[in-house]
């Protein structure tokens, strides 16, 4: 079936307007030069193992840290590029592009407590894989996720969370409840029941994330952080 394709410059008008007029002064790079050079990409397996690698830079403590001068910011003024989308936690601990010692361009992160996938974060996603053909989708959970944990003690209380943090519990109950009743420690079996289900969902809601994956132009992948060495493993 035809579906209408949805441009960047219907979509970023009024943030391109007001660029312009702050910059008017600025030249402009070409369009052509918006690609990186470097460590371009052009599979999802090329562009899980660039992830893979620049994690092991940083574990070791050896990070490039490309793409992040000024240079780069005029480069990416014209367009971005980004080979890979992050569906990752709102932790401030939990920051992709130094997790995967990537720079301005690479990612397109898509950061909220819980790394729940709702109608706003899927068309967010949905609008990087259409417009720049992202490669691959990486749902980023962590250990001893905040959310999560909230998550569990309204379950076990009975109780509610405050304010619009309900909303967050309420989105995640459904997928902790059901593991509660599991061996080993309740935060990590949860966290990583819901970096599964929110990689399901991606596929299961999203006929655009479905085709492409279908097609072997994209793929979608589930990876734990842990908080005390900095290793992102991929989850089965």
């Amino acid at each position: 079936m035809a579906r209408a394709h949805l441009s960047r410059r219907s979509l970023l008008a009024a943030g391109s307007a007001a660029a312009v007029a702050i910059g008017a002064a600025s030249a402009s790079p070409s369009a052509a030069a918006a690609k990186p050079t470097d460590d371009t990409v052009g599979t999802p397996a090329e562009a899980l193992r660039r992830l893979q690698a620049g994690n092991r830079r940083f574990t070791s403590g050896h990070g490039r840290h490309p793409h992040q001068g000024l240079d780069d910011l005029h480069r990416l003024a014209a367009g971005q590029h980004p080979f890979a989308v992050t569906v990752g936690c709102a932790d401030s601990r939990v920051a992709p592009e130094v997790l995967f010692d990537q720079g301005l361009g690479d990612l397109f992160d898509n950061r909220v407590a819980g790394n729940i996938v709702d109608d706003l974060l899927l068309g967010s996603i949905e609008f990087a894989v259409e417009e720049f053909g992202s490669l691959l989708i990486v749902v980023l959970g962590h250990e001893r996720c905040g959310a999560i944990t909230a998550t569990i003690d309204a379950i076990h209380s009975g109780g509610t969370a405050p304010g619009h943090i309900g909303t967050i519990v309420d989105s995640l109950r459904p997928v902790v409840e059901p593991v509660l009743s599991q061996p080993g420690d309740p935060v990590e079996n949860a966290v990583r029941a819901n970096i599964a289900a929110q990689v399901r969902a991606l596929s299961a809601r999203s006929t655009i994330i479905a085709e492409k994956v279908h097609q072997g132009a994209l793929r979608v992948v589930g990876a734990r952080y842990d908080l005390d060495n900095g290793v992102v493993s991929l989850l089965a």
